[in-house]
């Protein structure tokens, strides 16, 4: 059981990172940039066919990929190179990538939503003694919005309630075709250590909608990842959430097989399959964000030396560009040692404890 489920955390990293460069892809080619090689995995080739002017690939390493094009990261004559093209060409080629992550994301979260509904954020009761009862709300209420957040799942209650721990929210709700709006203050329950607005959801009541429901709640679905994806950041950089607490590769592996054993023991396969759907919806939106981070080596460190070259007419040359993101691609590397340590120490070790 646990090399099917690591076969089908492969499967899921594949289709996310195969989606993310067939994005530069194809935008390189629409922009007339010249692809030498379009390849997964690192490291040495295993296999691959010439077609045309790209190789097309895959290396001895099955994690990542690239699509390698003419005069990407170092200084070239050729007419159809990278540095040659127009920055707004070139931003759309860079950019490309985190937008397909979110593509397949949005794709994914159509299937899902047209096979299990969404989960409609309704209450199911409140906490006595907590200040969403002092407020009048009750069981079958809707909840819209918590201050300027809209709301359209119910996980996205428990998610603001996370992500703004202790903060007073205005909060608007719907009952019986009237909206309502009122103020909480969280209270602190000292068993669990968090601050709670008392509500209680029914998350997993889940509702089908028709294909315009489904399109409209596949784009919150995509959107609710997103923003759980910049708000965990956020908890990193201000120290909300210890830097062991990250999980690499292994961690992932890890949950990814876990949720299936279990989804195949209690529900059985087709629900094993919609929650590996889930894990790729979650995947790829992560990625999408991640690499859209202003830092070298990644999408959003390119965008940004684009930007600074468009706007200010200050250049850096091709090699010193290719130099700085390498920089950037040695330090990404030491992180990622760094958790996938973690991810060993907190889940190999154990098992040999």
């Amino acid at each position: 059981m646990k090399i099917v489920s690591f076969l089908i955390a492969f499967v899921i990293f594949s289709i996310v990172i195969l989606f993310h460069e067939l994005g530069h892809f194809l935008l390189a080619k629409a922009n007339g940039i010249r692809v030498n090689e379009f390849c997964f995995g690192l490291g040495p080739t295993i296999c691959g066919i010439q077609k045309g002017e790209t190789k097309y690939c895959i290396k001895a390493f099955p994690f990542g990929g690239a699509c390698m094009m003419e005069g990407e990261d170092e200084d070239s004559t050729d007419n159809r190179a990278f540095g040659k093209k127009p920055v707004w060409g070139r931003m759309s080629v860079v950019f490309a990538g985190p937008f397909f992550n979110f593509i397949l994301a949005f794709i994914f979260a159509f299937i899902l939503m047209s096979c299990v509904g969404y989960d409609k954020p309704v209450l199911s009761g409140v906490m006595e003694g907590y200040a969403a009862e002092e407020a009048g709300l009750q069981e079958g209420d809707e909840i819209i919005r918590m201050n300027h957040f809209s709301v359209h799942f119910s996980r996205e209650i428990t998610a603001y309630g996370t992500f703004h721990s202790g903060e007073t929210i205005k909060v608007t709700y719907a009952r019986d075709g009237q909206k309502h709006t009122t103020t909480l203050v969280p209270k602190l329950d000292k068993e669990t250590g968090r601050y709670l607005y008392g509500f209680q959801t029914m998350g997993n009541v889940r509702v089908k909608g028709n294909v315009l429901t489904n399109l409209k709640n596949s784009f919150y679905e995509v959107r609710y990842w997103i923003y759980t994806t910049i708000q965990s950041l956020k908890m990193l950089v201000t120290r909300q959430v210890s830097p062991n607490e990250l999980s690499g590769p292994v961690g992932i592996v890890k949950s990814i097989g876990d949720t299936y054993q279990q989804s195949v023991k209690n529900d059985g396969y087709y629900y094993a399959l919609l929650n590996m759907l889930n894990w790729t919806i979650l995947l790829s939106a992560n990625l999408g964000v991640m690499n859209l981070l202003p830092l070298p080596a990644l999408d959003g460190g390119r965008l940004l030396f684009l930007v600074i070259r468009k706007f200010t007419g200050k250049r850096m040359t091709d090699e010193m560009e290719g130099k700085v993101h390498f920089v950037g691609i040695m330090l990404l590397l030491l992180l990622m040692v760094y958790v996938t340590w973690n991810d060993i120490v907190r889940f190999v070790v154990p098992i040999f404890s």
